[in-house]
């Protein structure tokens, strides 16, 4: 993307002054936000923390409260997949499954992610991993028929099919994947009373974090920079007005420091993928529609609302 980002302002830099906005995923010092690699998987866990804390949906998918000890096994391990893992299991929840393309492992306890992850990277395969009781080397695939709570396609289109609905043993599908699961398949989960959360609504924290990058690029300043000393300032006034006074050389002093880049961008993704969450669901619940309708209908009923406003339609 930065070769991309060079090449359009090489040829209209000179009459385009936002030129760097032309494209995101870019390196940080080249015009990218901080934040941006993770944030698909971040906005993962998000959305699913915060259905989780609603009644209506852990009730639906036969689950209690919270993310505490639930289970998750997910298909996929790469830029979405592991950092999706990683804060669901700093969150309390157990990574029960891994599945890659050529290699799974299980434990029911809960795998160390960390140790997955690095594992995987040098060895490019699971096999001869000893932080599982099981390693898969033939039929990988076949673990997302393993029971868990939550199931998590992260990588391939088409992973849920008509071929394989019926034998999982989830409560719930977490689309993180673009099109993992298929219209037949999805059927078939309906009716057996497994949610999908569909992808175009909780793997959207990739393109939000992009979005920011955008405005980063066209504000030509990064988020927080006009702003960080000022927070620092404020802070620091109210405590003295409260009685406390910390010399420079306190260590108490860097929790004062304004936000960062990438603490902006978090609590942003967060802002938009809670109440994104939480809003289409409860249209589904209103009207007893599946998620992915619900999502669906909201969308259409927005741009039908644009247009209506400005009386085109």
């Amino acid at each position: 993307m930065t070769w991309i980002k060079d090449e359009y302002t090489n040829l209209h830099g000179h009459k385009d002054i936002n030129a760097e906005a032309c494209c995101t995923g870019k390196f940080i010092g080249q015009g990218g936000i901080d934040g941006r690699t993770e944030s698909t998987g971040l906005g993962v866990y998000y959305g699913i923390r915060e259905l989780m804390g609603i009644e209506s949906f852990y009730e639906k998918a036969k689950l209690t409260k919270g993310l505490k000890d639930k289970t998750f096994i997910f298909q996929g391990f790469g830029a979405v997949g592991y950092w999706a893992a990683k804060y669901f299991a700093a969150d309390g929840a157990k990574v029960t499954g891994i599945i890659e393309y050529n290699s799974a492992i299980y434990n029911p306890n809960g795998l160390d992610v960390e140790a997955a992850k690095k594992y995987f990277t040098k060895k490019g395969t699971f096999d001869g991993f000893n932080g599982a009781l099981e390693v898969e080397v033939d039929n990988p695939i076949s673990y997302m028929e393993k029971e868990c709570d939550f199931l998590v396609p992260a990588a391939v289109q088409k992973t849920v099919n008509m071929h394989n609905a019926d034998r999982l043993q989830c409560r719930v599908v977490v689309e993180a994947a673009n099109g993992p699961t298929t219209f037949m398949a999805e059927e078939m989960l309906d009716k057996r009373g497994i949610i999908c959360v569909p992808d175009a609504l909780i793997n959207g924290g990739g393109v939000t974090v992009s979005y920011f990058e955008w405005l980063k690029n066209i504000d030509h300043v990064a988020p927080g920079r006009l702003t960080k000393k000022y927070e620092e300032k404020q802070k620091l006034i109210l405590l003295e007005k409260l009685g406390y006074k910390f010399p420079a050389n306190s260590p108490h002093m860097h929790k004062l420091t304004g936000a960062t880049e990438k603490q902006i961008v978090y609590t942003a993704l967060e802002e938009v993928m809670t109440h994104a969450c939480r809003t289409n669901w409860q249209i589904a619940v209103e009207n007893k529609w599946n998620f992915r309708d619900a999502c669906m209908v909201n969308a259409l009923r927005k741009i039908n609302q644009h247009y209506e406003e400005t009386g085109i339609w």
